[in-house]
Protein backbone atom coordinates (compact mmCIF):
# COMPACT_ATOMS: atom_id res chain seq x y z
CA UNK A 1 0.00 0.00 0.00
CA UNK A 2 1.07 3.47 -0.92
CA UNK A 3 1.04 6.64 0.86
CA UNK A 4 -2.24 8.86 0.96
CA UNK A 5 0.28 11.65 0.35
CA UNK A 6 1.04 13.41 -3.04
CA UNK A 7 4.85 14.05 -1.92
CA UNK A 8 6.28 13.85 1.25
CA UNK A 9 4.36 11.87 3.94
CA UNK A 10 4.67 14.36 7.44
CA UNK A 11 4.20 10.86 9.74
CA UNK A 12 7.52 9.97 7.87
CA UNK A 13 9.27 12.37 9.92
CA UNK A 14 9.63 10.70 13.41
CA UNK A 15 11.39 8.08 11.68
CA UNK A 16 13.91 9.84 9.65
CA UNK A 17 16.71 8.17 10.70
CA UNK A 18 15.47 4.56 8.80
CA UNK A 19 13.98 7.29 5.98
CA UNK A 20 17.17 9.50 5.85
CA UNK A 21 18.74 5.85 5.37
CA UNK A 22 16.99 4.11 3.17
CA UNK A 23 16.82 7.95 0.98
CA UNK A 24 20.62 7.78 1.22
CA UNK A 25 20.72 4.26 -0.23
CA UNK A 26 18.07 4.75 -3.08
CA UNK A 27 19.77 7.69 -3.86
CA UNK A 28 23.32 5.71 -4.71
CA UNK A 29 21.41 3.08 -6.74
CA UNK A 30 19.34 5.81 -8.84
CA UNK A 31 22.43 7.58 -9.48
CA UNK A 32 24.79 4.33 -10.19
CA UNK A 33 22.01 3.22 -12.83
CA UNK A 34 22.21 7.01 -14.59
CA UNK A 35 25.51 8.62 -13.89
CA UNK A 36 27.15 9.08 -17.36
CA UNK A 37 30.41 6.57 -18.07
CA UNK A 38 33.87 7.53 -15.34
CA UNK A 39 31.27 8.74 -12.79
CA UNK A 40 30.51 7.12 -9.76
CA UNK A 41 27.79 7.45 -6.28
CA UNK A 42 29.56 6.25 -3.09
CA UNK A 43 27.72 6.62 0.69
CA UNK A 44 30.07 8.59 3.05
CA UNK A 45 29.46 8.89 6.68
CA UNK A 46 30.47 11.38 9.24
CA UNK A 47 29.42 12.24 12.91
CA UNK A 48 26.70 14.79 13.25
CA UNK A 49 26.90 17.80 15.35
CA UNK A 50 23.77 17.99 17.22
CA UNK A 51 22.12 20.07 19.97
CA UNK A 52 21.50 18.81 23.35
CA UNK A 53 17.52 18.94 23.25
CA UNK A 54 17.72 17.42 19.54
CA UNK A 55 20.54 14.43 21.16
CA UNK A 56 18.04 13.57 23.80
CA UNK A 57 15.47 11.77 21.93
CA UNK A 58 17.67 10.04 19.13
CA UNK A 59 20.52 7.83 18.53
CA UNK A 60 20.81 5.77 22.52
CA UNK A 61 23.09 3.30 22.36
CA UNK A 62 23.24 0.40 25.36
CA UNK A 63 26.81 0.27 27.20
CA UNK A 64 27.00 -2.67 29.30
CA UNK A 65 29.58 -3.14 32.46
CA UNK A 66 29.92 -5.40 35.43
CA UNK A 67 28.97 -3.79 38.49
CA UNK A 68 31.25 -3.77 40.94
CA UNK A 69 30.31 -5.45 44.77
CA UNK A 70 28.45 -1.84 45.66
CA UNK A 71 26.00 -1.11 43.20
CA UNK A 72 26.32 3.01 43.18
CA UNK A 73 22.41 2.84 42.36
CA UNK A 74 21.79 1.31 45.39
CA UNK A 75 20.14 3.44 48.45
CA UNK A 76 18.76 6.06 46.17
CA UNK A 77 14.87 4.18 46.03
CA UNK A 78 15.11 2.61 42.41
CA UNK A 79 14.43 -1.15 42.61
CA UNK A 80 17.79 -2.81 42.83
CA UNK A 81 18.30 -5.93 40.76
CA UNK A 82 21.01 -8.32 41.57
CA UNK A 83 22.37 -9.80 38.02
CA UNK A 84 26.09 -10.31 36.96
CA UNK A 85 25.96 -7.61 34.06
CA UNK A 86 24.13 -3.97 34.02
CA UNK A 87 22.77 -2.41 30.78
CA UNK A 88 22.79 1.81 30.79
CA UNK A 89 21.54 3.84 28.37
CA UNK A 90 23.68 6.09 26.35
CA UNK A 91 23.99 8.77 23.62
CA UNK A 92 26.39 7.87 21.36
CA UNK A 93 27.38 10.53 18.76
CA UNK A 94 24.83 10.54 15.42
CA UNK A 95 26.63 9.32 12.71
CA UNK A 96 24.85 10.65 9.13
CA UNK A 97 25.16 9.23 5.82
CA UNK A 98 25.44 11.36 2.61
CA UNK A 99 26.10 10.47 -1.24
CA UNK A 100 29.56 11.78 -3.00
CA UNK A 101 29.73 11.47 -6.76
CA UNK A 102 33.14 11.14 -7.83
CA UNK A 103 35.30 10.48 -11.12
CA UNK A 104 37.48 7.84 -12.10
CA UNK A 105 40.32 9.32 -10.64
CA UNK A 106 38.46 9.85 -6.99
CA UNK A 107 38.05 13.72 -7.78
CA UNK A 108 35.00 14.89 -5.86
CA UNK A 109 32.25 16.37 -8.25
CA UNK A 110 29.09 16.53 -6.40
CA UNK A 111 27.39 15.77 -2.68
CA UNK A 112 23.87 15.18 -2.45
CA UNK A 113 22.57 15.86 1.58
CA UNK A 114 19.16 14.52 2.71
CA UNK A 115 19.10 17.29 5.83
CA UNK A 116 18.26 16.19 9.30
CA UNK A 117 16.98 18.67 11.77
CA UNK A 118 20.16 18.30 13.31
CA UNK A 119 21.40 20.13 10.61
CA UNK A 120 18.99 22.83 10.90
CA UNK A 121 19.91 23.54 14.67
CA UNK A 122 22.21 25.04 16.50
CA UNK A 123 25.44 23.89 17.05
CA UNK A 124 24.79 21.71 14.08
CA UNK A 125 23.90 24.09 11.57
CA UNK A 126 26.72 25.94 11.71
CA UNK A 127 28.76 23.26 11.24
CA UNK A 128 26.68 21.82 8.04
CA UNK A 129 27.04 25.60 6.57
CA UNK A 130 30.67 25.79 6.75
CA UNK A 131 31.22 22.16 5.19
CA UNK A 132 29.33 23.51 2.26
CA UNK A 133 31.42 26.62 2.64
CA UNK A 134 34.35 24.91 1.67
CA UNK A 135 33.08 22.44 -0.91
CA UNK A 136 31.78 25.34 -3.44
CA UNK A 137 35.09 27.00 -2.66
CA UNK A 138 36.93 23.84 -3.50
CA UNK A 139 34.79 23.67 -6.56
CA UNK A 140 32.36 20.76 -5.70
CA UNK A 141 28.23 21.30 -6.55
CA UNK A 142 26.19 20.73 -3.49
CA UNK A 143 22.83 19.25 -3.33
CA UNK A 144 20.58 19.34 -0.21
CA UNK A 145 17.07 18.13 -0.02
CA UNK A 146 15.19 19.12 2.83
CA UNK A 147 12.59 16.52 3.99
CA UNK A 148 11.74 17.59 7.65
CA UNK A 149 10.33 20.22 8.89
CA UNK A 150 12.23 21.04 12.41
CA UNK A 151 14.74 23.34 12.61
CA UNK A 152 15.47 26.90 11.18
CA UNK A 153 15.17 26.06 7.55
CA UNK A 154 15.86 29.82 6.35
CA UNK A 155 18.85 30.37 8.19
CA UNK A 156 20.20 26.88 6.46
CA UNK A 157 19.60 28.57 3.16
CA UNK A 158 21.81 32.03 3.84
CA UNK A 159 23.38 33.40 2.51
CA UNK A 160 20.53 32.98 0.06
CA UNK A 161 16.52 33.96 0.79
CA UNK A 162 13.98 32.34 0.22
CA UNK A 163 11.29 34.69 -2.21
CA UNK A 164 7.61 34.38 -0.18
CA UNK A 165 6.25 32.61 -2.77
CA UNK A 166 8.41 29.84 -2.63
CA UNK A 167 7.79 29.25 0.78
CA UNK A 168 7.26 25.64 1.25
CA UNK A 169 6.85 23.03 3.85
CA UNK A 170 9.97 21.02 2.11
CA UNK A 171 12.32 22.00 -0.52
CA UNK A 172 15.75 21.32 -2.29
CA UNK A 173 18.44 23.78 -3.14
CA UNK A 174 21.16 22.87 -5.57
CA UNK A 175 24.10 24.52 -5.47
CA UNK A 176 26.85 24.83 -8.12
CA UNK A 177 30.24 25.43 -8.31
CA UNK A 178 32.86 26.34 -10.75
CA UNK A 179 32.70 29.43 -12.84
CA UNK A 180 29.02 30.24 -12.88
CA UNK A 181 28.18 29.45 -9.13
CA UNK A 182 24.59 30.16 -8.67
CA UNK A 183 22.11 28.45 -6.39
CA UNK A 184 18.31 26.80 -7.83
CA UNK A 185 15.51 26.25 -5.23
CA UNK A 186 12.82 23.86 -5.87
CA UNK A 187 9.81 24.32 -3.69
CA UNK A 188 8.38 21.22 -2.18
CA UNK A 189 5.04 21.84 -0.91
CA UNK A 190 2.83 19.43 1.36
CA UNK A 191 -0.10 18.95 -1.07
CA UNK A 192 2.17 18.51 -4.27
CA UNK A 193 4.33 15.68 -5.68
CA UNK A 194 7.82 16.05 -4.80
CA UNK A 195 9.64 17.85 -7.51
CA UNK A 196 12.48 15.82 -9.54
CA UNK A 197 15.93 17.41 -8.55
CA UNK A 198 18.74 17.70 -11.09
CA UNK A 199 22.09 16.60 -9.94
CA UNK A 200 24.75 18.88 -11.54
CA UNK A 201 28.12 17.21 -12.84
CA UNK A 202 31.36 18.23 -14.94
CA UNK A 203 31.45 20.65 -17.30
CA UNK A 204 29.81 20.40 -20.14
CA UNK A 205 27.62 17.15 -19.05
CA UNK A 206 23.90 17.48 -18.64
CA UNK A 207 22.51 17.39 -14.78
CA UNK A 208 21.26 13.20 -13.73
CA UNK A 209 17.15 13.60 -12.77
CA UNK A 210 16.35 12.35 -8.71
CA UNK A 211 13.40 11.44 -9.15
CA UNK A 212 12.00 12.23 -5.35
CA UNK A 213 8.88 10.78 -5.31
CA UNK A 214 9.19 7.52 -7.02
CA UNK A 215 12.41 7.34 -4.24
CA UNK A 216 10.12 8.22 -1.26
CA UNK A 217 7.52 5.71 -2.62
CA UNK A 218 10.33 3.17 -2.58
CA UNK A 219 11.01 4.05 0.67
CA UNK A 220 7.87 3.80 1.87
CA UNK A 221 6.89 0.10 0.62
CA UNK A 222 10.32 -1.66 1.30
CA UNK A 223 10.14 0.39 4.89
CA UNK A 224 6.74 -1.11 5.18
CA UNK A 225 5.37 1.90 6.88
CA UNK A 226 1.61 1.40 5.76
CA UNK A 227 1.79 -1.30 8.38
CA UNK A 228 3.21 1.01 10.78
CA UNK A 229 2.29 4.49 10.75
CA UNK A 230 -0.79 5.63 12.77
CA UNK A 231 -2.68 7.94 10.73
CA UNK A 232 -5.34 7.72 13.52
CA UNK A 233 -3.28 10.94 15.08
CA UNK A 234 -2.03 13.90 14.33
CA UNK A 235 1.53 13.94 12.73
CA UNK A 236 4.52 15.26 14.47
CA UNK A 237 5.92 17.86 14.20
CA UNK A 238 1.99 19.30 13.65
CA UNK A 239 0.55 21.02 10.92
CA UNK A 240 -0.58 23.73 10.65
CA UNK A 241 -4.77 24.86 10.64
CA UNK A 242 -5.38 24.43 7.12
CA UNK A 243 -2.89 21.76 6.61
CA UNK A 244 -3.80 19.76 9.40
CA UNK A 245 -7.52 19.55 8.15
CA UNK A 246 -6.66 18.56 4.62
CA UNK A 247 -4.74 16.24 5.82
CA UNK A 248 -7.39 14.34 8.23
CA UNK A 249 -9.69 14.41 4.88
CA UNK A 250 -6.94 12.91 3.30
CA UNK A 251 -6.44 9.80 4.95
CA UNK A 252 -10.11 9.44 5.95
CA UNK A 253 -10.98 9.39 2.22
CA UNK A 254 -7.92 6.93 1.40
CA UNK A 255 -9.03 4.39 3.85
CA UNK A 256 -6.35 5.07 6.43
CA UNK A 257 -8.13 5.60 9.81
Amino acid sequence: MTSPFPGMDPYLEPHWRDVHAALIAETRRVLNRTLPAGLVARVEERVAIESDDYARGVSPDVRVFAPSTVDPDEGKGGVLIRAPYKLVVEAEPSVERYVRVLDASGTLITVVEFVSPSNKLTPGLEEFRRKRSELLAGGVHVVEIDLTRTGDWRALMRPERCPPEAVSAYRALVRTAGDHPGGYLFPARLREVLPEVPVPLRRGEAPVPLPLQAMLGTVYAEGRYDQTLDYSVPPTPALDADDASWAEQLVTSAGRR
